[in-house]
C-alpha cells in the first residue's frame, strides 16, 4: 500500500495540467523561465510563483523544504547564530585573503542612514531570507532532484550549478568581490539544504547573515571587522 507521503506526491490520474507543470515538456519548461524572470520584475516574485507553482502542481512542499521544524525557538536560533557567524568570518578571515575590498561600495549609502534602515531589513528577511532561499534552494533543488536524480554526484553538480547562479546575480551590483562572495554562501547553504533536504533553518542564516552585513555598513565597522586578520 502507498504511504501518505506517496499519494500525497503523486497528482490526481485526471489532472493532467499539474502533471504538465512538474515534467519537463513545453509547459513544465515555461513555468521555469517564468518562475527565474519574476525577480527580474520584482523581488521576491519568484518565490511567489514557486509557492503557486507548487500549488497548482500538487508538489508535496517537503519537495521544497518546507518540513515543519519539531523546535522552531531551537531552528530560528541555530540559523540566526550561524548566519551571524558565517558573515563575520567571510568578512574577517575569508574575503581579504581573496583581495575584497573592505567597504561595500554598492551599499556604502547605508552608513549612518537611520532613514534607509526599514527598506533594506525588510528586503534582507522578506527577499534574501524567504526569496531567495526559496528559489536556490528549495525550486532549484527540486527540479534538479527530479530531472538528475538524488545521486551524490547530482547533488554536488546542484550545489555548485545553483550556487555559481546565485553569486551570477550579484556581479552587476556588487561586482566580483561581491558575486565572489555570494558564490562561496550559495556553496555553504547549498551544501546544507542537499544534507538536510530542510529551508527553514537557512531562511533565518541568509536574514541574519544579510541583516549583519547591513549592521556592519550601518555601524561603519566593515574596515575595522575586514583588517581585524590581516592589516
Amino acid at each position: 500500500m502507498a504511504s501518505g507521503y506517496e499519494r500525497e506526491a503523486a497528482p490526481p490520474l485526471d489532472d493532467r495540467l499539474a502533471e504538465d507543470l512538474r515534467g519537463f515538456g513545453p509547459l513544465g519548461i515555461l513555468a521555469i523561465v517564468v518562475i527565474l524572470a519574476g525577480n527580474f520584475v520584482v523581488a521576491p516574485l519568484s518565490a511567489v510563483f514557486v509557492l503557486l507553482w507548487a500549488w497548482r502542481s500538487h508538489t508535496p512542499w517537503r519537495e521544497l523544504g518546507f518540513v515543519w521544524p519539531v523546535n522552531w525557538i531551537r531552528t530560528a536560533t541555530v540559523g540566526i547564530v550561524f548566519g551571524v557567524a558565517l558573515k563575520f568570518l567571510l568578512k574577517a578571515v575569508v574575503m581579504p585573503p581573496l583581495g575584497a575590498p573592505p567597504i561595500n561600495s554598492a551599499y556604502h549609502y547605508l552608513a549612518g542612514n537611520t532613514a534607509a534602515l526599514p527598506g533594506i531589513v525588510f528586503a534582507m528577511i522578506v527577499v534574501a531570507g524567504f526569496g531567495e532561499e526559496t528559489l536556490f534552494r528549495g525550486y532549484m533543488f527540486e527540479r534538479s532532484r527530479r530531472l538528475f536524480g538524488s545521486s551524490v554526484l547530482a547533488k554536488t553538480l546542484t550545489v555548485v550549478v545553483t550556487a555559481a547562479f546565485f553569486g551570477s546575480l550579484h556581479y552587476r551590483e556588487q561586482g566580483f568581490p561581491g558575486a565572489e562572495q555570494a558564490v562561496i554562501t550559495g556553496l555553504v547553504f547549498g551544501t546544507i539544504f542537499a544534507i538536510t533536504g530542510r529551508i527553514w533553518m537557512l531562511m533565518f542564516a541568509h536574514a541574519a547573515y544579510d541583516l549583519t552585513a547591513v549592521a556592519l555598513i550601518y555601524l561603519n565597522l566593515e574596515t575595522p571587522v575586514a583588517h581585524f586578520l590581516f592589516k
